[in-house]
């Protein structure tokens, strides 16, 4: 029983670190690195690093500057951009790091499928962030931006404390962003196409010819 329970909750740290990592890299590991260190958190010896306080450090500095430009419209969407780069690789890195000290090819698949989950994530709050830019008031993307931190925090506390509810609850999230990440990211390139075509950057598209009249 003790064995089965230690597994339920590796898989869900696993894919509970990939899975926040792609909303806000920087707050998964200052928690992990803070509740690491002040005894709260038991991390396997392959993701102990995060409890040092440097990496502790950086990750909250980096949280505050998150913090602040996740709020600002445009360029939340300019830092999930960037980030793209960062937070997909750092995901697949701790996902790796949460199974432990295992078979290396348990590490690989973990990293495979914690990056997975990762850009899946990312890729659902940048797009969304997108279409969200296209409203002129300010406050949606605050709103928005708060709602992503405390999923975070409660992610990240179901996964430790209560692991087979938040799979059920990652579970949803995974069905629903294969039903509507399609649809965001269609939306998404339209706001961008007619984007490009306001600062001139593409040409727009042609009128469809003129259809003859049928015959008398």
């Amino acid at each position: 029983m003790s064995e089965y329970s230690d597994l339920i909750h590796t898989i869900a740290l696993t894919l509970g670190v990939a899975w926040a990592s792609g909303i806000n890299l920087y707050a998964v590991v200052a928690v992990l690195g803070l509740g690491g260190a002040a005894g709260y958190i038991e991390l396997p010896p392959t993701l102990a690093v995060v409890q040092d306080p440097l990496v502790i450090i950086a990750a909250a500095i980096m949280y505050c500057v998150e913090f602040m430009a996740d709020k600002t419209p445009g360029v939340d969407s300019a830092w999930d951009t960037l980030h793209t780069f960062i937070r997909i690789p750092a995901g697949a890195m701790l996902a790796a790091g949460a199974v432990g000290p295992v078979d290396p090819a348990i590490g690989v698949a973990a990293g495979l499928l914690g990056g997975s989950i990762t850009a899946a994530t990312h890729a659902t709050k940048a797009g969304s962030r997108v279409l969200i830019n296209t409203s002129p008031e300010p406050f949606s993307n605050f709103g928005a931006s708060l709602a992503e931190d405390l999923a975070v925090f409660a992610g990240l506390w179901a996964a430790l404390v209560h692991p087979v509810l938040f799979l059920l609850a990652l579970g949803v999230f995974l069905i629903l962003v294969c039903l509507l990440l399609p649809k965001i990211l269609r939306a998404a390139a339209s706001v961008f196409r007619r984007l490009g075509r306001w600062l001139g950057l593409s040409r727009p598209e042609p009128a469809p010819a003129p259809q003859p009249l049928p015959p008398a």
